[in-house]
């Protein structure tokens, strides 16, 4: 069994933080020893695309959960390549992650993402990302919806929020759709606030960033970590408990 699936379906929030490629070993240790929970690989970010320098960067995460990332540019990300060598990167990578982030209008690949996912025993992430502003929530419903009948593990929905209605949009979207393993982040100075109470609503991941940010809105790691330890008791307990394994290790 996938062990990362045990943890999204705990009620604790996790934190995920993106990494861009070149990470020190150090860094990586020094997060894991703060608490870090996923590891996302932006994929999209790395100086090199090719297949051997990926998997020796994703190794470097071989103690923390990973979730591999090829954000395609109108998406928010940086990649230009076909989607027949992202299709390759995917499969090159899987094996050596927990999960994979593939966008639901990538409608060449996204099955063929999921299938090789779920035959390596991966889950697979679908997700929209709107840098434009919040739709409405039968937009944003319907966007689950069909994310979930392509066999999603979670569904990530990640919108520009611009004003209170924005995010309570986004909070109802959420508190409807707790069987479907939902990652809702809600982006810009107006959706911080999501960052550390959208997880109370069922939101499965919260995004984080150390060094950099990689979306807008995105709270430095050491302080998201801190404000959760502080709002979400059986997050702090876990996160005790980790410590104590990591000191008798």
């Amino acid at each position: 069994m996938n062990t990362l699936i045990s943890l999204l379906d705990d009620a604790i929030p996790l934190i995920a933080v993106g990494f861009v490629g070149n990470t020190p070993v150090n860094t990586i240790l020094e997060a894991k020893t703060r608490g870090l929970d996923i590891a996302e690989l932006r994929i999209d970010h790395y100086p090199s695309s090719g297949c051997v320098d990926i998997i020796s960067e994703a190794r470097k995460f071989a103690d923390i959960h990973t979730i591999a990332t090829i954000r395609i540019k109108n998406e928010g990300g940086k990649w230009d390549g076909s989607e027949e060598q992202r299709l390759k990167l995917f499969r090159d990578v899987i094996p050596h992650v927990d999960a994979v982030d593939i966008e639901l209008h990538a409608k060449d690949i996204l099955p063929s993402v999921i299938q090789e996912a779920h035959d390596k025993k991966k889950l697979a992430l679908v997700s929209y990302h709107n840098f434009n502003g919040t739709p409405d929530i039968q937009f944003l419903q319907a966007i689950v919806d069909d994310a979930w009948s392509q066999h999603a593990d979670l569904v990530k929905i990640a919108v520009q929020v611009g004003n209170p209605e924005d995010l309570q949009t986004l909070a109802m979207l959420t508190l409807s759709n707790k069987d479907k393993r939902l990652v809702a982040v809600a982006m810009g100075s107006d959706g911080l606030i999501s960052r550390v109470f959208f997880p109370a609503l069922g939101s499965r991941i919260t995004f984080a960033y150390i060094g950099a940010p990689t979306a807008p809105g995105q709270l430095k790691f050491v302080e998201l970590f801190q404000l959760l330890r502080e709002f979400y008791p059986r997050f702090n307990q876990r996160k005790i408990n980790e410590l104590k394994i990591l000191e008798a290790a």
